[in-house]
């Protein structure tokens, strides 16, 4: 089996290449979809938010992720605490899908937080998709954020360089979908199918 992590900062397009790479046959763990499951009423993650954050983050009886985003983007203390709650859930959910992966599959684990929760090593490749700035904030534009919450999100995540200082490829998402569609199909067959069979 191949651990492959994927990264990249807010707007990158890490979601649409993680979904090439499951066309392409990889089992893909999307770790944002994972923290909202550790959250949820009824989850252990849930009684620990309401008694980090109080009731204020909680709408018709379920914790709003707008309200506490808007928390923990103003302070970087509420924001690692909050990790400190949901990543060692995510990581333990992420490792019982791979468990049950076969032998010969590719598991990409999507993590936008890779580099600044250090958890690079604990894979056998890392790839970064990026981005320009402009071309991220366009599109951050589209799903609804307002520009001073883009700005604060990209402020909180590391940069390119590190990111890049870290990952074994990067994957420029600066031109079209078949642009992008080509691009991960090369690294599948150059780079991981060949790792599978050694």
């Amino acid at each position: 089996m191949l651990s492959i992590a994927l990264t990249g900062g807010i707007g990158a397009g890490k979601s649409l290449v993680a979904e090439m790479f499951a066309e392409l046959g990889a089992i893909c763990i999307d770790s944002d979809q994972l923290a909202r499951e550790v959250i949820e009423r009824g989850k252990p993650g849930f009684d620990e938010v309401i008694a980090r954050f109080g009731d204020e983050v909680l709408v018709d009886g379920e914790i709003d992720r707008t309200k506490l985003a808007a928390i923990i983007f103003q302070n970087a203390d509420a924001r690692r605490d909050l990790e400190n709650i949901i990543h060692p859930k995510v990581r333990e959910l992420a490792a019982k899908i791979t468990s049950r992966a076969g032998e010969n599959a590719v598991v990409i684990n999507e993590i936008p937080l890779l580099f600044e929760t250090n958890g690079q090593d604990r894979f056998d490749l890392v790839i970064t998709v990026e981005a320009h700035i402009d071309d991220r904030s366009t599109r951050l534009l589209t799903r609804g954020l307002k520009g001073y919450e883009i700005e604060k999100r990209i402020a909180a995540q590391a940069s390119r360089e590190e990111r890049e200082s870290i990952s074994d490829f990067v994957i420029e998402n600066d031109g079209d979908i078949s642009d992008l569609e080509k691009k991960v199909l090369s690294i599948w067959e150059k780079e991981i199918r060949p790792r599978l069979t050694k």
